[in-house]
Formats: structure tokens, C-alpha cells, sequence
């Protein structure tokens, strides 16, 4: 997976990491060139007592140093950029993948993961793709070239190569082949902290509600000794590799000048060889440190690879049309024909044989049980969900065969949890509409009932809206999310349960403004309180994901059980008549 996701989103780099490469080789070249320079300085120059020959190679080293030095700031610059480059691209795809999914699959990952994924997972696979272009290039080009550079120094002496490579491999295999696992368990609970985080954040009011504090604080506390247990499992193993690796190394250079002393001793090596050999033999075993570095990443780049990956490997369950539908009719007809849904893996489906009409100029309540399907039902209308048979249609044409651009258009939803983003109040208003005009708004927002509280704000239509409108009320936020779909004007309005924040006056007022404002319009309304839908044109009653009652609310008292049961759990009999 993490071979795969560097290949498709490096490739539209291949001109700056060859230029990196080169500049890489040229730097490498010329590290293992200086110390060749320097064995001939010693053996040519202060050995003979040659000032001359001292001055003009030192010149030269000067030259191999500084060409050195400008080709590593020139990889180093051409790397970090490409990394950021790879980081920016791969987080970009990931958002435009997630927002293109449907509530089954953000539902089906979850939204603190999809959070760690495209935060957290794509940071390490740029990091690991950082250091390749800036350590993993040069090292193997070191390593290779170390050697060849040894064996001109010195062949028999070369020989503990054969020796001190294989026993830093097998220390950095066996360290790998433990840290994998690990990492894997670490991303895993790097999403359990930020969803008990999140769910706190979200849920500060009923944990202080009810005095859970101490609870909240110690569910913390577990998730986050957790993950701070596999942590230190992590360090530990990490802390272990790099004394290992400079053991090796240690041993090797005591090897090294113990068996070139005595063949210099023998007549059969040079001083400057040995000061170049065991130079060489540092840029080795430094090259295999370099690489240890870069496979302690590997092992957590590659999970968070596949973790990325996943996610862009899930197809929506709404598909896009092939050849959309851009234009309606924009009468608002809207008809559900024998539709089903059912979540993957579920038993049963949550909605079951379902036929539906809605006209323009009529209101079409629907009412039923908790978990009876209500909010999926108006969830498939602006494609949500998509139905696992029958159809949705509107203005005669399915849904499934509309563009999203159609289907905004002439569809306005105020969701059963209102959700307003950061910003003021007219950006809000203006999400649908950018174009929307301040008379507009406040048309809107004089609509929803809401017109009064944003008056009363200091910078009215401009007063800000904390991330979430968490800074408003729950029926403030509600009103404003009306308000909101008011300013589309679409053909079709769908309310899920979009006035259960409301008091009875203000509900009554705003349905009454309502029913003014969308006269033409086709209007659906999920409600659980009985007095919010008892004046509709139509009322469908929903039991266990199948229609079981259909008519006025006099007539659904007269002849519908199930109706007549959640009127009375509400009312006495005489408000009910």
C-alpha cells in the first residue's frame, strides 16, 4: 500500500526527484572522494614533508567540500518541497474522497478516524517520503560507493565488512519485524483519544449536567494510558536500535585500526589508507544507520499508508449519474415508488415497501415511533442514502439519474441536528445562496422566527457563529437552519423534526409564517410532536419501517391504532378532538 500511494501521487514530481537524485549522487560522489584526497594529503604530503602538494590537494578538498555542500542544500530544498507537494496532494484527495461519500460511509469509518486519517496518517507517509529524498537516496549510493572505495584502499582488510554489514541487518530486521505491530495498534488508539475527546468536546453540557466530570475524566485518562502503554512499548524498542547499531560500529573501528596497525606495521598499508579506510568504513556503517532510521519509519508509514488507502479505495454508495440530469421541471413533484432500504449486514431494512406522493401546495407530515425510519426516509430524497430498490422521484425523474447540482437546487433540508458552521450569521444564511441579498435574510430570518434574537445581536446579520453554533441556543439554532433553506427558495423543503427545539407559541407562529412562504412549494415534515403536523394536507404514519396509516389527522384518529396511540401519549382526548 505505501509503495502504491508514493507511485500515484509522486508522479506528477518525476522532474524534481531526478533533479534531487542527481544532485544526491553528486553530494555522495564527492563525500567519498574527500577522504581518498585527504589518505593522499597524509601519505604524498606530510609523510614527505611536501607543503605544495599539501596546499594544492587541500585546495581541491576545499572545492570537492563546498560542491558537496550546495548540492546537499539543493536536494535537501528540491525534497522538502516535493514532500510538502506529496502531504498537500494526498490530504487533498482524501477530503474530496470523504466528501463525496454518504452518511453510510462516514458512518461506517467514523469521524474521528476520518480525522487521524487525513490529519495524522498522511502527516507520517509525507515525513517517511521527506527523509527518503533526503537520507534514503544518499544512503544506498554511500554504501555501495564506501565499499568499492575500501577495497581500493585496502582488499584484505575489507574483509570485516563481510562480517559488520550482516550483523547490523539482522539487528535492524529483527527491530522492524516488532515495531510494525506496534505502530499499527498505536494509529489505532491515536483514534480512540480523539473520539472520547470529541465526544467530551460535543457533549460538555450533559457531562456537566450530569456530574460526570470524574467519569468523563477517568475514560480519558484510560484511552489515554493506553496509548500511552504502546508508546513507550515503541520507545523502547526504538531506544534499543540505535545503541545496537553504534555498538557495531564501535566494535567495527576498534576491529579496523587493531588489523591496520599491524599490516602497517608489516609494511603492507599506509597510514593515510587507514585514516581513508576507517573513514570509509564510517560513511558504511553511518549509510546503514541512515537506512535503520528510515525502516524505524517504514513500519508506521505503511500502516498509515493502508489507513489512507482504505479510504480512497471505498466508493460511495451514491453513485454518481453517468449522464446526469442537470435541468427540472422545478414543479416539486415528489413520489416514492415501493422503496426499501437497508444498512449492509442488517437483518431487516429500516424502510419497507414505502409509496409516497407529494404535490406542490401540500404539506406531508410523517409521524411514527422512534427508529420507525423516519429522518432515512427524507434522507433518500436528497440522495443521503440511496434506496436499495424502488424509486425516488422527482419531477418525475429519479433522483439517482439527477446531477447534485439538480437535486440542491430543488431540494432544501433542515436536518433533524441543525448544524451551523463557523463564520457570521449571513454566511451562514448565504451557504446555499452566496448571492442572497440582506433583504433577503432578513425576509428569512423574519420567517423562521428568528428575525428578533439576530436583531437584538450587536452586529446583527454580521455577529459570529461559533464553529458548530455552539455559541447560540438550541432553538436559536434551529431557526436559523429554517432560515437557511428559506434563502435557497427550492421546490421542495424537507423539515426532520426541525421544530422539536421550539416552544408551542413560536412553533405555531413560524408553521403559520411557513405555510404563507412555501404555498407553492412541496413540504415534508418529520415531527415527533403531534401538535406540530395535526393541520397537515396528509399525515403517513411510519411503524417498524413500513407505512400503516395514511389521511387527516381526524380521520387517522377515527380508524389508525398506531396514531391514534402517539396522539394520546401527547394529549387528553378532548385536545386530541
Amino acid at each position: 500500500m505505501l509503495i502504491r500511494l508514493l507511485r500515484a501521487y509522486l508522479r506528477p514530481y518525476s522532474r524534481p526527484i531526478t533533479l534531487l537524485v542527481v544532485l544526491q549522487l553528486v553530494s555522495t560522489l564527492a563525500a567519498l572522494y574527500l577522504p581518498t584526497l585527504n589518505a593522499d594529503i597524509i601519505d604524498k604530503g606530510v609523510v614527505k614533508g611536501d607543503t605544495g602538494y599539501i596546499l594544492r590537494l587541500g585546495a581541491v578538498m576545499i572545492g570537492v567540500t563546498l560542491v558537496q555542500a550546495l548540492c546537499s542544500i539543493g536536494a535537501v530544498y528540491f525534497g522538502a518541497r516535493t514532500a510538502m507537494a506529496f502531504g498537500r496532494d494526498v490530504r487533498a484527495a482524501v477530503f474530496d474522497r470523504v466528501q463525496s461519500f454518504s452518511a453510510r460511509e462516514v458512518g461506517q469509518f467514523g469521524a474521528p478516524s476520518l480525522i487521524t486519517r487525513t490529519t495524522n496518517d498522511v502527516q507520517q507517509v509525507q515525513m517517511l517520503a521527506l527523509m527518503s529524498f533526503t537520507l534514503m537516496v544518499a544512503a544506498p549510493i554511500m554504501c555501495v560507493g564506501g565499499i568499492i572505495m575500501a577495497l581500493n584502499q585496502d582488499v584484505p582488510l575489507s574483509g570485516l565488512l563481510l562480517a559488520v554489514i550482516p550483523a547490523l541487518g539482522v539487528v535492524v530486521v529483527l527491530l522492524v519485524r516488532a515495531l510494525r505491530p506496534k505502530f499499527r495498534s498505536m494509529q489505532v488508539k491515536i483514534d480512540t483519544v480523539n473520539r472520547v475527546l470529541r465526544e467530551q468536546i460535543t457533549g460538555i453540557r450533559v457531562i456537566r449536567a450530569f456530574v460526570k466530570d470524574d467519569h468523563e475524566q477517568a475514560r480519558f485518562a484510560d484511552a489515554n494510558e493506553d496509548l500511552t502503554h504502546t508508546a513507550r512499548q515503541v520507545g523502547r524498542l526504538m531506544s534499543v536500535m540505535f545503541p545496537a547499531v553504534m555498538l557495531v560500529v564501535n566494535i567495527s573501528s576498534v576491529a579496523v585500526l587493531w588489523f591496520g596497525a599491524h599490516r602497517i606495521d608489516s609494511g603492507d598499508m599506509e597510514i593515510g589508507g587507514l585514516t581513508a579506510f576507517l573513514s570509509y568504513l564510517m560513511q558504511i556503517l553511518m549509510s546503514v544507520m541512515m537506512a535503520t532510521f528510515m525502516f524505524m519509519m517504514v513500519p508506521r508509514a505503511e500502516v498509515c499508508a493502508e489507513r489512507v488507502q482504505e479510504v480512497l479505495d471505498t466508493s460511495s454508495s451514491v453513485v454518481p449519474p453517468t449522464a446526469p440530469v442537470t435541468e427540472l421541471l422545478r414543479r416539486g413533484n415528489l413520489e416514492l415508488r415501493d422503496v426499501d432500504f437497508r444498512y449492509p449486514g442488517a437483518e431487516a431494512p429500516v424502510l419497507r415497501g414505502i409509496d409516497l406522493t407529494a404535490r406542490p401546495g401540500q404539506t406531508t407530515a410523517i409521524i411514527g415511533s422512534t427508529g420507525s425510519g423516519k429522518s432515512t426516509l427524507l434522507g433518500l430524497v436528497p440522495r443521503l442514502f440511496d434506496a436499495t430498490s424502488g424509486q425516488v422521484l422527482l419531477d418525475g425523474v429519479d433522483v439517482r439519474e439527477l446531477s447534485a447540482d439538480a437535486i440542491a437546487d430543488s431540494v432544501g433540508i433542515v436536518p433533524q441536528k441543525p448544524y451551523l458552521f463557523t463564520g457570521t450569521v449571513a454566511s451562514n444564511l448565504r451557504y446555499g445562496r452566496p448571492d442572497a441579498t440582506d433583504e433577503e435574510l432578513w425576509h428569512a430570518l423574519e420567517i423562521a422566527q428568528a428575525k428578533e434574537f439576530v436583531e437584538k445581536l450587536a452586529e446583527g446579520l454580521d455577529a459570529p457563529i461559533a464553529q458548530g453554533g455552539s455559541n447560540v441556543s438550541g432553538g436559536q439554532r434551529q431557526r436559523l437552519a429554517i432560515a437557511r433553506a428559506l434563502v435557497r427558495r427550492p421546490d421542495v423543503y424537507l423539515f426532520d423534526d426541525s421544530f422539536s427545539a421550539l416552544d408551542y407559541a413560536t412553533d405555531a407562529k413560524l408553521r403559520k409564517a411557513l405555510a404563507r412562504e412555501t404555498a407553492d412549494a412541496t413540504v415534508l415534515i418529520v415531527a415527533q410532536r403531534v401538535s406540530t403536523i395535526r393541520d397537515a394536507d396528509r399525515i403517513i404514519v411510519l411503524d417498524e419501517g413500513a407505512v400503516v396509516g395514511t389521511g387527516t389527522h381526524h380521520e387517522l384518529m377515527a380508524d389508525n391504532p398506531t396514531y391514534r396511540e402517539i396522539v394520546l401519549s401527547q394529549l387528553t382526548e378532548q385536545e386530541a378532538a
